[in-house]
């Protein structure tokens, strides 16, 4: 497994920021990975992702937002991430231009990237992977941060905690229902948006990471 670390530009106005690319020897996609609103790059949880989805030989680029390169508070204009989430995407495809690509991220950085596809398809891309998609924030729940999906014609997957105070499953089962055969959702059992699980009540044994990097892999297998 190769690890390297990288800059590129997010905007012309914004400049250059971080990446790190995790290239497993035996890859077959590679997933551009954004992270959430109060996180970057070096996060626990985007290490966790990273790592694991190399087990099963999926590499990861993974970035930060001009925001995070910066050290601000607050999170970049929708103009600005998305530009960002593009911006990624085609380094990504110049590093590895044999693996077939991926886009997606944890919360906030999953929210831009479907904002992103839903407005005009990210080149190269075949399939979205969320994690902790932010339908709503928490204690006002809604559906509106979901209309864009809609626009959405690639498959999309979304990996979200069955205790997620940003998703609400009375609304969030319908949402991705009606998206039909296009979106997949997967429940991590007691997990929270952070992937926090309740150790004494949850089923499984599986690391969440490890969960969320097996049944990426078993649905790219089916694309």
């Amino acid at each position: 497994m190769k690890t390297t670390e990288c800059r590129f530009t997010a905007t012309p106005e914004k400049g250059e920021v971080s990446a790190i690319l995790i290239r497993p020897e035996k890859a077959t996609r590679l997933l551009v990975l954004a992270h959430g609103a109060g996180a970057d790059m070096r996060s626990s949880a985007m290490q966790s992702i990273a790592e694991a989805m190399a087990r099963e030989n999926i590499a990861t680029f993974r970035y930060n937002f001009p925001y995070k390169e910066a050290g601000k508070s607050g999170v970049d204009s929708p103009k600005t991430a998305t530009a960002t989430v593009r911006s990624a995407v085609r380094e990504a495809a110049r590093l590895e231009p044999k693996l077939k690509l991926l886009a997606g991220g944890h919360s906030f950085g999953g929210r831009m990237t479907t904002t992103a596809q839903s407005q005009e398809p990210l080149e190269n891309v075949v399939g979205l992977v969320l994690c902790s998609f932010p339908l709503h924030a928490p204690g006002r729940a809604g559906i509106e941060r979901a209309e864009h999906l809609k626009a959405i014609k690639v498959p999309m997957i979304f990996h979200s905690g069955t205790r997620d105070e940003f998703a609400d499953l009375d609304l969030w089962q319908p949402v991705v229902k009606k998206l039909g055969k296009r979106a997949t959702l997967h429940l991590i059992d007691t997990g929270n948006h952070s992937y926090k699980v309740l150790k004494k009540t949850r089923t499984s044994t599986e690391d969440v990471f490890d969960e969320i990097a097996r049944t990426t892999r078993e649905w790219v297998d089916n694309l």
